[in-house]
């Protein structure tokens, strides 16, 4: 995990890079878009409260990084929101946003319409993009304390969903739903994904090493 300077972005973004970060960013804010107009459609619930309950989901916020940081790097920056850490952070968020809306989540319902377009762009076509870019790109220059700050943010998340639920009637996710679950069972299941950031966390760092030393090598 220490520094390389040469593997953390290069001089010049390719326009390979670029192009899957314009392409990448188009299709988050697509869906971004798409989902947040459905939310408004939803009758009974008014403007202020859709946007709450918007913004109270982890894939909403994810697939919002995801868009921020491929718009830097189509924009050729090489630092900053374009930098090592929030690449490889917007990567964790993303990848177990996906993770987890498959194996526990899409299972629960079964879109149709516009609902279908806008659920297949933000759970499987931005992370399967985003992540697949990821790999293919620079690598080296992250830390342990860029992991921690990244293992940060779906902690301050969890509080936000919590009071988003609190305030709206409506968690972000069922097994967040502390009326129908009860707290001892939110703080298992809590501490379960807890486990799967701090897991993905460690394997991805590992892996941008891995794939960094390679790359040196060559």
């Amino acid at each position: 995990m220490t520094r390389h300077p040469i593997d953390i972005v290069p001089a010049v973004l390719s326009p390979a890079l670029r192009g899957w970060a314009g392409l990448t960013a188009a299709v988050a804010l697509g869906s971004l878009l798409l989902q947040y107009a459905l939310l408004l459609r939803t009758p009974g619930l008014g403007a202020a409260e859709a946007t709450l309950r918007y913004l109270g989901y982890f894939t909403i916020l994810s697939n919002i990084g995801v868009a921020t940081v491929c718009l830097a790097l189509a924009c050729g920056r090489r630092t900053g929101l374009a930098g090592p850490v929030a690449r490889a952070a917007v990567a964790l968020f993303i990848g177990i946003t996906g993770l987890i809306y498959v194996t526990l989540l899409a299972p629960l319902w079964d879109p149709q319409g516009a609902q279908w377009w806008a659920d297949t762009g933000l759970h499987y076509a931005v992370p399967v993009m985003y992540l697949v870019g990821w790999l293919a790109g620079p690598h080296g220059g992250l830390h342990r304390r860029g992991l921690l700050a990244a293992l940060a943010f779906p902690t301050v998340y969890l509080g936000w969903a919590l009071l988003v639920g609190r305030l709206s009637g409506q968690y972000p996710y069922p097994f967040l739903d502390l009326k129908a679950l009860g707290t001892a069972l939110v703080l298992r299941n809590v501490l379960g994904v807890a486990v799967v950031f701090v897991v993905g966390g460690a394997l991805l760092w590992w892996l941008d090493s891995a794939l960094a030393a390679r790359r040196r090598r060559r």
